[in-house]
């Protein structure tokens, strides 16, 4: 009868990781990379609410969201998931260097912070040193330079709520109100009074003046 050898150590487990990223081949190779790179890809989401409903019921180790997802960006996923599941780290991919993106992605509590147009080894490396604790940004920003404005004053302040970013951007976008409506599963009236707490949060008062913001806060592209 064979003896366990008591040298051998076992294998750690592998990390439970949950794509979220609305581009379909991309998101489709990152899984094979990352499985062929000892992960476990517990599921993979084209949008923000199909990631979190994936993340309550897989509760994984990582969770690797893109920024510009439909209706609900990557950071507000992170910020859903830190109370769904608390437990689960958050990296944020992003198609291009931004430091406002990066200050709001540490002030969200997000992990690690990575350019899709960095290497394998990079992202490979971030996972790792995330699924372990660690706060890895991929950016060249200083981690002194990131600290201090993670944790100071913010000249722009998130004042809006999920909900109200969400008629936002759809508002940005050229939605009508009853399109917003629809869109979002609520009545006509209660999509007017957030736009009217959205204006007075924002201290605006024309649409004009929303689009900026919204652009301004990347939930729309210029």
């Amino acid at each position: 009868m064979n003896q366990p050898n008591p040298e051998v150590t076992p294998s750690p487990a592998p990390v439970h990781v949950l794509l979220a990223d609305d581009h379909v081949i991309f998101r489709q190779g990152l899984s094979m990379l990352l499985q062929e790179n000892g992960f476990d890809v517990i599921g993979e989401a084209a949008s923000g609410s199909e990631a979190l409903h994936i993340a309550e019921a897989g509760q994984p180790d990582v969770a690797i969201l893109d920024y510009n997802m439909p209706m609900m960006d990557g950071i507000s996923v992170a910020r859903e998931l830190h109370k769904s599941s608390p437990h689960t780290q958050t990296v944020l991919l992003t198609t291009e260097e931004d430091q406002a993106s990066a200050v709001e992605a540490l002030r969200a509590g997000m992990h690690g912070y990575v350019y899709k147009s960095q290497t394998a080894d990079e992202l490979i490396s971030t996972i790792r040193e995330v699924a372990r604790g660690a706060i890895h940004f991929n950016t060249r920003l200083g981690p002194g330079a990131l600290g201090a404005l993670s944790t100071g004053d913010s000249p722009e302040p998130e004042p809006l709520t999920e909900r109200e970013r969400q008629v936002l951007m759809l508002i940005a976008k050229g939605f009508t109100t009853r399109a917003i409506a629809k869109e979002l599963g609520l009545s006509a009236k209660t999509v007017e009074s957030h736009r009217s707490r959205i204006m007075q949060k924002l201290h605006v008062h024309r649409a004009a003046e929303l689009i900026r913001y919204a652009i301004r806060r990347q939930l729309i592209s210029p």
